[in-house]
Formats: C-alpha cells, structure tokens, sequence
C-alpha cells in the first residue's frame, strides 16, 4: 500500500518497519511544510500519522480504511526536524479497529493520534508489487536489511 502512496511518498515520507498492527514512519519537516509562525502546518503532522495508522491498519492483509481520527498536538516543530511516527494496534472488534500513533522529535513528543479503522467488505489489496520490490523490503525493520 505505502509503495503506491504518491502523497505520502511525495512530501518525503520514509516507511522504517511494518509489522502485523504496527508501522514506523520518518519525515524531515521542509520549508515547505511551515506556517506563518514558523513552525510545522498541524496538517503535515496530521499527515505523517495518519500514513503511520494506515500501514498499521492495512498490515492485517483486507483493505482497510479511516473511519475518523483525532490529533493532538503537543509541541511545535520547526523545520529541519526529523519526526518519527509508531503506529501500535491497541485493538481489533469486527471489522473495526483502534490504533495510537506517536509523533516524537527525539524522545520529545509532538503529537499524538488515535485512529479508528474500517475494514472495506470484498476488497483485496493490490499485489501487482512483485516480489523483492520496495513494499516487500519495507515489511523488514531497517536494521535487518
């Protein structure tokens, strides 16, 4: 999934490691990326969380989609920062799932997020990656590539 993720792939996001209901995101906050304050748009953080709950979610295999999420932000980042996003499964019900991300600049946190997913009746995921591509390697942690 995150290997046909233009948007995320777009703003420089990188995926570290995917597990079964988790994933572990990095993204560098560009100049593009800040406001009028000077400090990281809520909405690239916003961003990076949400790729975070998606790989999560999407690990089990069906596709899976938001059915809403909730952020709070904690502290400002600033351009230059290198962000991390764990995404941990916390529970799955159904067709229905709970998950909470970190957003960290080092051991500092910046945001938190809780995303609540929907299993899609009847479709399957895309595996037209062949294998050894960049989505196979991404479900290794990075230390054991």
């Amino acid at each position: 999934m995150f290997a046909a993720d233009e948007a995320s792939r777009g703003l420089g996001i990188e995926l570290l490691e995917v597990g079964t209901g988790s994933a572990v995101l990095r993204m560098t906050v560009t100049p593009a990326m800040v406001n009028g304050h000077r400090i990281a748009h809520g909405g690239f953080l916003f961003l990076l969380a949400d790729t975070a709950f998606a790989c999560a979610c999407n690990s089990h295999g069906p596709v899976t989609v938001a059915a809403g999420a909730d952020v709070d932000f904690v502290a400002p980042a600033y351009e230059g920062d290198v962000l991390v996003a764990t995404a941990t499964e916390r529970t799955r019900f159904g067709r229905s799932g709970l998950y909470d991300v970190s957003v960290l600049r080092g051991d500092e946190v910046i945001a938190e997020f809780r995303g609540r997913s929907r299993t899609v009746r009847g479709a399957q995921p895309d595996r037209s990656q062949p294998v050894g591509s960049q989505q196979d390697r991404s479900t290794q942690s990075k230390e054991s590539r």
